[in-house]
C-alpha cells in the first residue's frame, strides 16, 4: 500500500470518528431541549436518508473532480452541520446535513480505492476501511460519551470561554469539540493525492441524472457477479442495522442487561466485525471472494441459535476480569457476539471489493458506489421499518430473533442458488480482476 491509501485510511477514520461522536452529543442535545423522546430514533433515519434521495446525483459529483478535492468539501459540508448544531439549529436538522455530506462523501471514499489500487488489492484494502470504519464507531460513540460528561464538558465551556457565544450546555461544548475533529479530517483530506482519473463530464440535469442511475443500477443487478455482490451487501447493512436494535433488546431479555450494558455487547459485535474483515484480508483475495458466501449462512444459523438462550441455562458463576465480575451467561453471550461478528466482517468485506471492482470496470467509480449506496440504505429503511412492525404486532425477543435469523439464512441460501445457477449457465468468474472497459 502506498502513502496516499493510508492518507485515504486517516481521513476516513477521523471524519467517521467525529460523525458517530456527534451522534451522541445530538443525543444529549435533544435531552437538554426536553424534545420529545420519538426524535431521538429520527436521528440515524434523517441522517440515511440522503443516501436514498441524493444517489442519482452524488456518484456524478463524486467523478467531476479529483476524489481527494471531492472529499475535502463534503468534510466541509459535515462540518456546517455540526456548527449549525452547535449555534441553535435544531439537532435533527443539523443532523440531517451531515448525512448529505456523508453521502456525498462515501462515493469518493470507496471510489477513490479502485483509482489507486489494482484490482488484487482490493479485499486488503475493504479490510483496511471496515476495520477502521468500526473502530471509529466504536471510538467515536466513546468519545461522544466522554465529552458530554460534566467534568470534561465543563473545562471545554470555561477554557474556550463559551458562554460569551452563548453556549453553556454541556452537550453543546462536545460539539464545539467535534468541531475540531471535523477540522482535522479536512486538512488530512487536502493530503490526499490526485490519482489522474478523469471521466467524462455529466449533466446535473435531474431528468437525465436519474435516467442515468437507474440505468447504473440496471447494469450493475444484470451483470452475474455485480447482482451476487450487490445482494449481499444489501442484506448485510439492512440486516446489521436490525441487529444493532435486536442485540439491545436480546441482552435486557435474556441477560437482564441495561441499556447502557447493552450498548457494550454492540461494541462486542463491531469487535467480531474487526475481526472477521482483517481474516478476510488476509486470508481471501479477490479471485476467490465468492468462496465466503456459505459465511452469511453460518452467520444466521449463530443468530437463530442464541434467540431462546438466556442466562438459566448458563452455569452459575463466572470470572473476574481487570476488577469486573462477568456470570457465565455474559461471557457465552459475548463469544456469540463476536462469531455473529466474525462471520459478518468475513463475508461482507470481500463482497465489497468485488462490487467495487464491477463497478468500476462496468462504469465509472462514484457511480458504482452511489448505486451501492442506494440499495444499501434502501434496505436499511426498509428492514428497520419491517422491524417496527414486528415489535408492533408484540412478537416476543425470541421470535424475532427467530424471524430475523432464518431471513438471513434463506436470503444467503437463495444468493448462493443464483450464484451456482448463473455458473452452470456460464462461468463468469475469469470476469474478476479484469481491466476496465473503455
Amino acid at each position: 500500500m502506498n502513502r496516499g491509501f493510508y492518507t485515504i485510511m486517516t481521513a476516513q477514520f477521523l471524519s467517521s470518528l467525529a460523525d458517530n461522536a456527534l451522534l451522541i452529543a445530538a443525543i444529549a442535545l435533544l435531552t437538554s431541549l426536553n424534545a420529545p423522546e420519538w426524535q431521538t430514533p429520527l436521528l440515524k433515519l434523517f441522517f440515511v436518508v440522503s443516501y436514498v434521495l441524493l444517489a442519482a446525483w452524488v456518484g456524478i459529483f463524486a467523478d467531476s473532480m479529483p476524489k481527494g478535492r471531492v472529499m475535502f468539501l463534503t468534510n466541509f459540508i459535515k462540518a456546517c452541520g455540526c456548527l449549525l448544531m452547535l449555534f441553535g439549529g435544531h439537532p435533527l436538522l443539523a443532523y440531517a446535513i451531515v448525512g448529505v455530506g456523508a453521502a456525498a462523501y462515501s462515493p469518493a471514499k470507496y471510489g477513490i480505492l479502485t483509482e489507486l489500487l489494482p484490482a488484487e488489492k482490493l479485499v486488503v484494502a475493504n479490510g483496511w476501511i471496515e476495520g477502521l470504519t468500526v473502530g471509529s464507531i466504536i471510538l467515536g460513540v466513546v468519545l461522544g460519551g466522554v465529552l458530554i460528561k460534566p467534568e470534561i464538558a465543563q473545562p471545554i465551556l470555561d477554557i474556550f470561554h463559551l458562554n460569551a457565544l452563548g453556549l453553556s450546555q454541556f452537550a453543546e461544548a462536545a460539539i464545539f469539540a467535534i468541531a475540531f475533529v471535523y477540522l482535522s479530517a479536512s486538512l488530512v483530506n487536502l493530503a490526499i493525492p490526485d490519482t489522474g482519473a478523469r471521466y467524462p463530464k455529466q449533466r446535473f440535469d435531474p431528468v437525465d441524472s436519474i435516467r442515468g442511475f437507474l440505468e447504473s443500477c440496471i447494469l450493475l443487478w444484470h451483470d452475474r457477479l455485480g447482482q451476487i455482490s450487490l445482494s449481499v451487501t444489501t442484506l448485510f447493512w439492512g440486516a446489521g442495522a436490525v441487529l444493532q436494535f435486536l442485540v439491545l433488546k436480546w441482552c435486557d431479555h435474556a441477560l437482564g442487561m441495561d441499556l447502557s450494558q447493552g450498548a457494550v455487547m454492540q461494541a462486542v459485535v463491531s469487535i467480531g466485525i474487526a475481526i472477521g474483515a482483517i481474516l478476510a484480508a488476509a486470508k481471501v483475495p479477490l479471485k476467490k471472494s465468492l468462496s465466503v458466501l456459505p459465511m452469511g449462512i453460518l452467520m444466521g444459523i449463530l443468530v437463530t441459535c442464541m434467540a431462546y438462550f438466556d442466562r438459566s441455562m448458563a452455569p452459575e458463576g463466572g470470572l473476574s476480569m481487570f476488577g469486573f465480575e462477568l456470570s457465565w451467561a455474559t461471557i457465552i453471550a459475548a463469544v456469540a457476539m463476536v462469531a455473529v461478528g466474525i462471520c459478518a466482517g468475513f463475508f461482507v468485506v470481500p463482497m465489497n471489493a468485488l462490487l467495487q471492482h464491477r463497478g468500476h470496470v462496468l462504469m465509472s467509480a462514484g457511480r458504482s458506489i452511489a448505486v451501492q449506496n442506494f440499495n444499501e440504505n434502501l434496505s436499511i429503511l426498509t428492514m428497520l421499518g419491517v422491524y417496527s412492525l414486528l415489535i408492533k404486532l408484540d412478537l416476543s425477543v425470541p421470535t424475532t430473533m427467530l424471524v430475523f435469523g432464518a431471513f438471513v439464512m434463506i436470503s444467503m441460501g437463495l444468493v448462493i442458488f443464483k450464484h451456482h445457477r448463473n455458473q452452470s449457465q456460464y462461468d463468469s468468474t475469469h470476469l474478476i480482476g479484469e481491466a476496465k472497459r473503455h
